[in-house]
């Protein structure tokens, strides 16, 4: 992940998040796991989200994308697993009718990792010494 400067401010803002199909089915392999990590990836890069690591396990997903300041992390997460729920049921209708019985693709769960270039206790031992110098 690098810095990015812009007009009014400089950051390196990362976000890991991993969600799962309903009901953990493992249905990400072959041509479902290409396209939906073609969807992600294009979804990203529309919403100008850096993709830094994409992986596709059966029965979950993991993305390490760097974010911008304005970006809200649950609005992230909803509109990937918005826009690449359609995406999926459409390329394949019979996943839905055969695995999801009308329902939607993904879980209601979400895990959110802040992902930044120092650690915690790096920043607290940076704040805590600022009145010492």
């Amino acid at each position: 992940m690098r810095k990015k400067v812009e007009k009014n401010c400089v950051h390196e803002l990362g976000l890991h998040l991993v969600f799962c199909p309903k009901y953990r089915k493992p249905i990400f392999t072959g041509i479902v796991e290409i396209e939906l990590k073609h969807i992600l990836s294009q979804t990203c890069a529309e919403y100008g989200w850096g993709v830094e690591v994409l992986e596709i396990m059966p029965d979950h997903v993991h993305l390490f994308i760097q974010i911008n300041p304005s970006d809200c992390p649950n609005e992230i997460a909803r509109t990937l697993k918005s826009i690449s729920a359609v995406y999926i049921f459409t390329r394949f209708p019979d996943l839905k009718g055969r695995k999801f019985w009308g329902s939607g693709l993904w879980s209601t769960g979400v895990y959110y990792g802040s992902v930044g270039n120092v650690n915690e206790q790096t920043i607290r031992e940076y704040i805590n010494g600022q009145k010492q110098d």
